[in-house]
């Protein structure tokens, strides 16, 4: 579907552009008399088709063309076909070096942002595998010493110890069957050959989800939740934009200190809807916002192995909703508290107002 998309594109615009040159010649040689300008704006033209267009043969296509049209409408005898002139041959030669250059250039310029983008791809997963064997360590130490000290201790241990020792474990077990989902998240989204499961996905029925299982694991956290009314249908893969929401509430929870409320709010712009978490706790410290997405925080608590799941979590949104072809933001709320918020497009006739 991407590649039709990219070949209509490149059709029109290769079509618009030989057009657009054909009029501004014909305007020049109707009311100014001149022709000496005409082979050098079609070149512009097969120059800015090879840049714009995937490949070299659009701006091969558009070098013929050219070089058709002016023979045809700009060279004695007028609106008429002379191929073996001297004026013609040299008008193709040059056209076709143009187009040949240029989409080499173009070619070797979208290769280079190519292997920048897998050099931070390689980036982003050598930072998560760094974060991941600091922050899996805790826990798991955590785990497998309450374990030992039940085991080895099991009937001189009062009760009341023994269930805060398990208390601990599941809450460290918790805390690591997310951060296992987070991975396979990003493994999911990150593999070449793996593709989104997008849908149309009712939005109410996905919120709806999404409480019910944030409200398992905090039972005392209230989420004010604000959607728009009516029928609302979105392409996404729910699963993963489900897994985004949920961290993102979870970031809240862990790190917006002083926190009295958190809302979730979608709201509908023209073709986009429009989702953000927000809260009114301590807001994001200046000096974390541009590591906020790196999956590295570096900071004096990165010890609480049940509070730094913050750097792991927003990785792993930042990667889905990219996946999505969105972007997501984060800020501070003029009003105290912190604000995530990413938009992904509607098809039309998804909304249905009540």
């Amino acid at each position: 579907m991407a590649s039709k998309k990219h070949i209509i594109a490149d059709i029109l615009f290769t079509i618009g552009t030989l057009f657009t040159v054909f009029l501004v010649n014909l305007f020049l040689v109707e009311h100014f008399g001149t022709k000496t300008m005409t082979p050098m704006i079609f070149v512009l033209g097969v120059f800015l088709v090879s840049w714009q267009t995937q490949g070299y043969h659009w701006g091969i296509v558009a070098s013929v063309i050219s070089v058709l049209l002016v023979n045809w409408a700009f060279t004695y005898p007028y609106w008429a076909f002379d191929l073996m002139s001297p004026e013609c041959i040299s008008s193709a030669a040059v056209m076709m070096i143009v187009a040949t250059m240029t989409g080499a250039l173009t070619t070797r310029l979208k290769q280079q942002e190519k292997l920048k983008a897998e050099a931070e791809k390689e980036r982003m997963r050598g930072n998560l595998l760094r974060a991941v064997s600091h922050d899996l360590r805790t826990p798991l130490t955590s785990i497998y010493g309450s374990c030992s000290v039940i085991i080895e201790n099991f009937d001189s241990i009062p009760r009341e110890r023994q269930l805060r020792l398990l208390k601990d474990i599941q809450t460290d077990a918790q805390w690591l069957n997310r951060m296992v989902e987070n991975l396979l998240s990003v493994t999911r989204v990150d593999a070449d050959k793996v593709r989104l499961s997008k849908h149309g996905t009712v939005l109410e029925e996905l919120i709806d989800a999404l409480i019910v299982k944030f409200r398992k694991h905090y039972p005392n956290q209230k989420v004010d939740v604000s959607l728009p009314e009516g029928f609302v249908r979105i392409p996404m893969d729910p699963v993963l934009i489900e897994q985004v929401l949920m961290n993102l509430l979870e970031n809240a929870v862990f790190h917006a200190e002083g926190m009295k409320h958190l809302w979730l709010k979608v709201e509908l712009q023209d073709n986009l809807a429009r989702f953000s978490v927000e809260d009114d706790g301590c807001g994001i410290p200046q000096d974390r916002m541009q590591h906020l997405f790196t999956g590295l925080l570096e900071s004096e608590n990165t010890v609480d192995s049940t509070r730094n799941n913050m750097g792991i979590g927003l990785s792993v949104c930042r990667t889905i909703i990219r996946a999505h072809d969105s972007e997501l933001k984060a800020g501070n709320r003029p009003q105290g508290g912190a604000v995530f918020s990413f938009a992904l497009e509607m098809e039309e006739n998804e909304y249905v107002e009540q």
